[in-house]
């Protein structure tokens, strides 16, 4: 049983993408100490997963339990492989390892070590485009910016201005896929509000009902 840990975001269906089709896409609910911008469009993110086919559980983590939670979700599962994203976060890693190894999953870490900069334009060649839903640390103007091939030097350009990570995997910015090469069709949102929650810029979107009456791609 293959599962990937899905966010609805850029950079862990890019890792799915590697090693697809999972059995299972993950959507892991933690609290956090501000909101998580894929958690505050949940409805999308798990709307936009659906899209690529792959069937997708949810499972909400309890405070200060997440660890032993996800082995015992993934054991339900009884998940043998764990797809997961992460690019250069040395404790995250670390931590993965430990989840997959208690549940008795090998772990696969698809972009490990691999040079940000250049990830970034990969994944919108290989044909992802997404939605920035939230910003820290970058300028608020990118927040509702469709990340696609005719725009992500400009995410580049800011990023490499202000020093921060053009992969957005310090936080400083996060994504909702609105379509790939995995997707049946594309999909189209609503902006409901926008809004600042501490250092965070958030965008609340919901999926357009509209959007969804096209016939699939062949």
């Amino acid at each position: 049983m293959r599962v990937a840990l899905l966010s609805g975001g850029k950079d862990s269906l890019y890792a799915a993408s590697r090693h697809w089709p999972p059995d299972v896409g993950l959507v892991l609910v933690y609290r956090f100490p501000e909101p998580s911008p894929h958690l505050a469009n949940l409805g999308a993110s798990i709307e936009t997963l659906t899209l690529t086919g792959v069937p997708v559980v949810v499972a909400r983590l309890p405070p200060g339990g997440g660890f032993e939670e996800t082995v015992r979700v993934l054991r339900l599962l009884g998940a043998t492989e764990l797809v997961a994203g992460d690019v250069f976060v040395e404790d995250h890693l670390r931590y993965m390892e430990r989840v997959a190894g208690e549940a008795g999953a090998k772990l696969r870490e698809p972009l490990w070590g691999m040079d940000t900069l250049e990830l970034l334009y990969k994944i919108v060649e290989y044909g992802i485009e997404s939605l920035v839903i939230g910003v820290r640390g970058l300028p608020r103007s990118l927040l509702g910016l469709r990340l696609s091939r005719a725009t992500v030097d400009l995410v580049a350009e800011e990023a490499r201005r202000l020093g921060a990570d053009p992969l957005g995997e310090n936080g400083e910015y996060h994504t909702l896929v609105l379509d790939s090469p995995l997707h049946s069709r594309p999909l189209r949102v609503r902006t409901t509000r926008a809004l600042r929650v501490g250092e965070t810029d958030l965008l609340i979107v919901t999926p357009d009902p509209r959007g969804l009456t096209g016939a699939p791609r062949v």
